[in-house]
């Protein structure tokens, strides 16, 4: 008897999760996006937001959770109940490096989240405060070389994309140059252009309006082949450090064990919004290559999770950096 009343407990929560899944979305879903307002993710994530909102009938609202370089946001969702209300716009900072960065990484990447999809992929230009003394790749080494000590970079937050850009540049010059490291974007860029910091391993969406607008230097940007929307900038392998590339990636993830079919929902309301002319205009035109549809399943990305970990576990350890 007992088995038969755990057996028919388990088939009317099963039909249930079922038919939840099928109503899916009943109310609005929070996008939390780990970083400060006005970043590059931010703006990002709230394109995505708003027009995933119109094609799931359902308003996607962002919330910025900022702070260790994304791992408090992401955190905040791996711990989420999971009925895809909750999901996170992790990045290679919080879904990949951080694994290895920190002593004690808040969570399990590959564990703690179903995967949803992959966005899209995001240079990072090497940009520097206006009055630096350098012109090119180049003269930048050279500069840093003779004057590390006094010299300061910033970062998003320790542990994002940007910090571990810049990582792989002390790590290549054999410097010890000084990590500042900020709450997001927006304050690191005022620092650099108002040259209390040097320089800034920053995304391209972010770094374009400032480079066009003279108010910070573009030195290189960290790819091997040069950006669309920033033609004129050269690619670290034509400044002599091919192996100097760095780059950031978007990517949804919601808590371990929402439903297969919530997540195929929230997979195929982002690759529709992928498709919108307009949204592919405003992602293209900040720099971001969006990924083919092959890329955007939530099978790929849990593979890809696994693979960005191991690429980026070498570089961090080789640099010597961590974070408590």
């Amino acid at each position: 008897m007992l088995k038969l009343i755990i057996g028919a407990f388990a088939a009317t929560m099963t039909l249930t999760a079922s038919a939840s899944a099928q109503t899916f979305p009943t109310r609005p879903i929070t996008m939390v996006i780990p970083f400060a307002a006005g970043g590059p993710t931010d703006v990002l994530g709230r394109v995505m937001a708003q027009r995933m909102g119109e094609i799931l009938g359902q308003a996607v609202t962002v919330e910025n959770v900022a702070g260790a370089g994304g791992m408090l946001g992401s955190g905040r969702v791996a711990k989420a109940d999971a009925d895809g209300y909750t999901i996170v716009l992790g990045t290679v900072g919080t879904h990949a490096q951080g694994q290895t960065l920190y002593k004690k990484p808040a969570y399990d990447a590959t564990t703690d989240f179903a995967p949803i999809g992959l966005i899209a992929e995001v240079p990072i230009a090497l940009i520097t405060k206006p009055d630096l003394p350098v012109k090119d790749l180049k003269e930048f080494v050279a500069y840093s070389k003779a004057n590390a000590g006094k010299m300061q970079y910033g970062s998003a937050g320790a542990g994002s994309a940007t910090h571990l850009g810049c990582v792989l540049i002390n790590s290549m010059l054999g410097t010890n140059i000084t990590h500042v490291p900020y709450g997001g974007t927006g304050p690191a860029m005022q620092d650099l252009i108002g040259g209390r910091i040097d320089f800034l391993c920053e995304i391209i969406s972010t770094a374009k309006p400032q480079i066009d607008g003279g108010a910070v230097k573009g030195i290189a940007i960290m790819t091997k082949e040069r950006s669309k929307v920033l033609p004129n900038l050269p690619t670290t392998a034509e400044g002599g450090s091919p192996d100097l590339l760095a780059y950031t990636w978007n990517a949804l993830y919601a808590p371990k064990g929402t439903p297969a079919a919530v997540v195929a929902k929230l997979n195929d309301a982002m690759k529709q919004a992928m498709k919108t002319p307009a949204l592919r205009t405003r992602l293209e035109g900040l720099g971001a290559a969006i990924v083919a549809d092959d890329q955007a399943t939530p099978e790929h990305l849990a593979k890809f999770t696994k693979e960005e970990i191991v690429k980026w576990a070498a570089p961090i350890k080789a640099s010597g950096v961590s974070i408590d």
